[in-house]
């Protein structure tokens, strides 16, 4: 932390990591329009959060770690940044640090709180020490209806709960990447076909190129990019591809300064993203998205970044942190779930073969975003009231 620093009482946003960051990227630029005096503070705990939140915070604004939730740490951090309003994204309780706000008088808000499954059965076993905890918090700008009930039923009042929607429907729709540049990069033909897996986990690899490999036998044109959703993993995932028979190709590696027809593409190669950042973009190169954390249990990822590119998106069973997301896209035939190696082959082989499902698909997903948006607005409004 700089020495002398004195923001000026600022507003501190804190996300975890790079999914909190990204659904609150709106959010901050907003709150920069609402408030252009007003200094920002960002804190994540995770160093790809981190990153990812460098292309958030503006000239003037600090970029920080949460520390450790110990009160005889947070409490000199507080007094030190002494910040006019604490916002917290999604619903990640810190029972020091909120105590500490508390006592200081600074408001903590809530923006795109849920609560899993698995939390609530969790926060249902330790609600007598979590309750008070919870009465801290001034308001829940909370996803959904059920999000709201389970905040009642562990104590929290009604009054202080809002549901203003989930804001990852808030994706922006300008200045989207130009797919064709990243698939000269990889050194796609315009007659290949890109399959795009992104936010894959230990496990996930396997099934993923057994689909891939049932796939080729019927259109050899098809080329594979395994997107680990912790690139640090990729050299395990580049053993996973060698063990299953196939040729890894980190993005990292590719020879950008080649010309796009230049390459020579092995008929087994799997590309690898290895890089942090770049998922998006590589996403408005493919032709066909799989977004992991779903054929195992990690709770899925967000698809609303495929599906504003217009691409045609499956997803696993496993999908318990975006179950109102996946709900509302596969209700309208907007995505499709795939159970396991061999419905995800042919969820594949359908799209490929049939355009206008595709280009059905992809429009109505698209529709969906623009009629759930709004969620970003609702929460400043309530911010606005606390600041």
């Amino acid at each position: 932390m700089p020495k002398g620093l004195n923001l000026e009482r600022p507003i501190w946003v804190h996300a975890v990591s790079v999914g909190e960051v990204n659904a609150v990227g709106g959010l901050i630029r907003g709150l920069k329009r609402e408030y252009p005096d007003k200094r920002i503070v960002v804190s994540t705990v995770t160093s790809t959060g981190n990153k990812v939140a460098r292309e958030v915070v503006g000239e003037g604004d600090l970029l920080t770690y949460l520390p450790l939730d110990l009160s005889f740490i947070v409490r000199p951090l507080l007094k030190k940044i002494n910040p006019c309003i604490f916002i917290i994204a999604e619903t990640e309780i810190w029972p020091n640090l909120i105590s500490a706000l508390h006592k200081l008088s600074i408001p903590v808000v809530t923006v795109n709180g849920r609560i899993s499954d698995h939390s609530y059965r969790g926060y249902r076993r330790i609600r007598f020490f979590i309750r008070p905890v919870l009465r801290m918090v001034d308001r829940f700008c909370v996803q959904s209806e059920a999000d709201a009930l389970r905040l009642e039923g562990l104590g929290v009042e009604k009054q202080k709960i809002d549901v203003t929607g989930n804001v990852k429907f808030d994706i922006r729709l300008d200045g989207l990447p130009e797919g064709s540049l990243y698939r000269d990069k990889l050194g796609l033909k315009k007659d290949e076909k890109l399959l795009v897996c992104g936010s894959t986990h230990p496990g996930e690899e396997e099934v993923i190129l057994d689909s891939y490999r049932r796939v080729v036998r019927v259109f050899p044109g098809l080329r594979l990019l395994l997107a680990p959703r912790h690139p640090e993993r990729s050299a395990e995932v580049s053993k996973v591809v060698l063990r299953e028979g196939f040729n890894p190709k980190p993005v990292s590696g590719v020879d950008r300064a080649e010309p796009a027809g230049g390459k020579v593409l092995s008929e087994n190669q799997v590309f690898i993203l290895d890089t942090i950042g770049e998922l998006f973009n590589y996403y408005s190169a493919a032709d066909i998205v799989f977004v992991g954390g779903s054929l195992v249990k990690k709770g899925g990822h967000n698809i609303l970044e495929p599906a504003v590119l217009r691409k045609p998106v499956i997803f696993g069973p496993q999908m318990f942190n975006f179950r109102q997301i996946s709900r509302i896209f596969s209700d309208n035939r907007a995505a499709f779930l795939a159970i396991d190696a061999v419905d995800l082959a042919d969820k594949v082989k359908t799209l490929l073969k049939d355009d206008i499902l595709l280009r059905q698909t992809t429009e109505c997903a698209y529709d969906l975003i623009l009629k759930n948006r709004g969620a970003t607005d609702k929460n400043i409004q309530v911010i606005k009231q606390l600041i």
